[in-house]
């Protein structure tokens, strides 16, 4: 590839970025000698250590490859196939995963519209009402994204209240944490805070999203749920032989604060981004810009133009609704020179 081959960045997905160097380098270390495969190494035992010491000595953690395996087993484990799972309509279980949820955990997706992503108590109430009548499926998790899909944040408040909601009627709340650290740096806090302190049950923790090459966790805050998830794992064939691969990017991220430093930048060139938009009358911005998206309305003719030097998602084709996604790699520059297509396009 030469370099006037080399791909530019894009605003389509933050998991269109490279990995981050401190990542490549962790990489490198643990690819020096052996060590036993599938977890029974020490890259392994350091990388659990250290997600305890983010969410709780009390918590279980699993690694797998992907978002959708974090999902789908963490759900499966909470659940029976007659079991239903509520969720957004947006949700990525729901939307991006072509149908594995409900295909490996035989339950039903009930999706509810969310104007800004968020599930709230009032829209899961009247799934109650067929609670232990054998003729519907019986409510058993409320499955929620943080960040969501549209880019908004939960507070803590919010979740609490959720959880609260949840554990009364004997239900499950489940976090898809992609964006995790995108949520937890845009409300200033840390990860047990908004995640096991709040009443999360079972939390899929993103690395891919945030400068890792590949790997996700499935982090179960009470350890019953976790019986047997070995098994289920191995089943599900999320089970890495070379899981120090997996240990060692996560050890990078949270060992110190570079999981904080990639979501600010990446949630900081956000708000730049918005700022450039919001200076162009014929765009409008739809959601609260909380993390690293940002969501507005493009007039449909000049997408295509937009898109030959800078590549982006439509997000609904109908109103024309396109998504900007920012990464840790994204620079201000990045941004200047889009902001500067975007103003001699639709001039």
């Amino acid at each position: 590839m030469t370099k006037q081959d080399k791909p530019s960045r894009s605003f389509a997905s933050d998991n269109n970025a490279g990995v981050h160097p401190e990542i490549m380098a962790a990489l490198a270390t643990a690819n020096d000698g052996h060590v036993v495969a599938y977890g029974a190494d020490p890259y392994t035992d350091e990388a659990i250590k250290i997600f305890k010491k983010h969410f709780g000595k009390h918590v279980e953690v699993f690694f797998v490859f992907g978002g959708t395996g974090a999902n789908v087993l963490g759900l499966k484990a909470a659940t029976r196939p007659y079991n239903a799972i509520v969720c957004a309509e947006t949700a990525h279980i729901n939307v991006d995963e072509c149908g594995a949820p409900e295909k490996f955990t035989g339950c039903k997706l009930l999706s509810v519209p969310t104007p800004d992503g968020k599930v709230r108590a009032e829209q899961v109430k009247p799934f109650l009402e067929h609670l232990g009548f054998e003729h519907h499926v019986q409510v058993r998790v409320i499955s929620i994204s943080q960040a969501t899909e549209m880019g908004t944040v939960y507070t803590a408040a919010e979740l609490k209240a959720l959880a609260n909601f949840a554990h009364k009627n004997e239900m499950l709340l489940h976090m898809d944490g992609a964006r995790i650290a995108n949520a937890a740096a845009s409300l200033h806090t840390d990860l047990r805070k908004i995640t096991g302190d709040v009443g999360v049950d079972i939390l899929s923790f993103g690395g891919a999203k945030n400068g890792m090459m590949f790997g996700e966790a499935v982090v179960f805050f009470d350890p019953k749920l976790a019986e047997g998830f070995k098994y289920l794992r191995k089943q599900g064939t999320h089970l890495p032989s070379k899981m120090r691969f997996i240990s060692a990017q996560f050890t990078a991220l949270l060992g110190k604060d570079l999981w904080r430093r990639n979501a600010e930048h990446a949630n900081r060139m956000a708000q730049i981004l918005a700022s450039e938009i919001a200076q162009i009358p014929q765009i409008k911005i739809t959601q609260k810009v909380d993390s690293n998206g940002v969501f507005a309305m493009v007039p449909k003719k000049f997408v295509p133009i937009l898109q030959k030097k800078y590549f982006f998602y439509v997000w609904n084709e109908a109103t024309s609704e396109v998504r900007f996604m920012t990464s840790f790699d994204t620079t201000e520059e990045d941004i200047k020179d889009f902001g500067s297509l975007l103003k001699r396009t639709l001039k």
